[in-house]
């Protein structure tokens, strides 16, 4: 600054408009040269540090709906271990089998079992809440996460019709027909007519939609997944 000052008071002295006039407009560019460069660096660093918080958040979201994922297929095995045996039980009350009594027996007392992902919290909408969205620049990540919190509602959806139907239908059918201590049936006639068949088909068919919307809900997660290493490895 001093040594624009000197030349400034130089050439004020010599009474030379010309060169002032250029050096004052030298001075002018310089100074917003200067600025220019002083923005850009600002921009430069403010732009590191979303897109560090932007590889925060994919990382964080990616360890979220891997562990949702595992869940989701500790309760798809869940499921499926119980919809074999009910469908085999259905398969023995159409053929009135009465000679199978004891294992269709065993498997009623079980029908009261099922499935419950009960996933609480919504990852887009507490980004949206948090103002963390804006820094996701990948819009397809940024919908598939909304539609993974669609399958999700969906699947509580399904958790809760097979809870309704359990609690209104199965348990009360099933009270009167069987003694749990012993695991035998008691009333046969209530198990082996087409009302118990339909009852049963019931829960089959909930238990196959719930397995649909589990796996679903896990594919969605393998697609964030890709989406998310491809966002990392860009680094």
């Amino acid at each position: 600054m001093k040594l624009f000052q000197a030349i400034r008071r130089q050439l004020i002295q010599e009474s030379n408009v010309k060169k002032y006039l250029l050096y004052a407009i030298g001075e002018i560019l310089l100074v917003m040269i200067g600025i220019t460069l002083a923005f850009q660096v600002d921009n430069w660093n403010d732009n590191r540090e979303k897109k560090i918080e932007e590889i925060r958040t994919y990382e964080n979201i990616r360890e979220q709906i891997l562990g949702d994922k595992e869940h989701i297929q500790g309760q798809i095995d869940y499921n499926n271990r119980f919809l074999v045996q009910f469908e085999y039980a259905r398969k023995i009350v159409m053929e009135n089998d009465r000679i199978q009594m004891d294992t269709l027996a065993s498997i009623i007392a079980k029908l009261t079992s099922y499935s419950d992902y009960d996933r609480e919290g919504n990852i887009y909408e507490t980004m949206v809440n948090s103002g963390k969205i804006q820094l996701l620049r990948n819009q397809d990540i940024v919908n598939h996460i909304r539609l993974l919190e669609q399958r999700y509602n969906y699947v509580n959806r399904m958790e809760n019709i097979h809870y309704d139907v359990i609690m209104g239908h199965v348990a009360p059918g099933i009270t009167p027909s069987i003694n749990f201590s012993t695991t035998e049936i008691v009333m046969p006639e209530r198990i082996f007519n087409n009302e118990f068949q339909n009852l049963i088909f019931l829960l089959v068919k909930i238990m196959h939609e719930k397995d649909n919307t589990y796996k679903t809900a896990s594919d969605e997660i393998d697609k964030i997944t890709a989406l998310i290493d491809e966002e990392l490895n860009k680094g």
